[in-house]
């Protein structure tokens, strides 16, 4: 008796083992599959606050660059009614202009050093042929 109530408890031992390692095979991989699913959530929630603040940058990148071309505009303007005021005051300063245009044209005859090539004009058109004189 004493021999068969040992192959009983062998056999429930085995028996209680299989369910245990059964059951937590079959809770493991349960597990697995939810740990899967909740670490995809993680993931695609992670992916959309990433996407979120790419975009977010991106505004404000947007928004430095038309703040700057707008002060760069507003820099360009002032440059250029200094220039027109410069223009001016030389301008008045040489009796119009018309004398500030031929002071300009000096100026850069003496900064030509020699480069002009003088070309022969009459009413503002070159004369091709300055060195025929029409038969007398």
């Amino acid at each position: 008796m004493n021999a068969t109530r040992n192959v009983w408890s062998l056999s429930l031992g085995i028996l209680f083992l299989l369910i245990v390692v059964v059951g937590g095979g079959l809770g493991s991989c349960a597990a697995y599959n939810s740990m899967r699913v909740w670490n995809a959530e993680t993931a695609g929630e992670a992916e959309l606050a990433q996407a979120r603040q790419n975009r977010q940058i991106a505004t404000l990148e947007a928004e430095a660059k038309l703040e700057s071309a707008k002060l760069l505009a507003q820099a360009e303007v002032e440059r250029a009614k200094g220039v027109a005021e410069a223009n001016r005051i030389v301008a008045n300063g040489l009796g119009g202009p018309e004398g500030y245009l031929r002071y300009l044209y000096i100026e850069n005859l003496s900064q030509s050093q020699g480069k002009i090539i003088y070309v022969p004009t009459e009413a503002g058109l070159p004369i091709l042929e300055a060195g025929k004189r029409p038969d007398e």
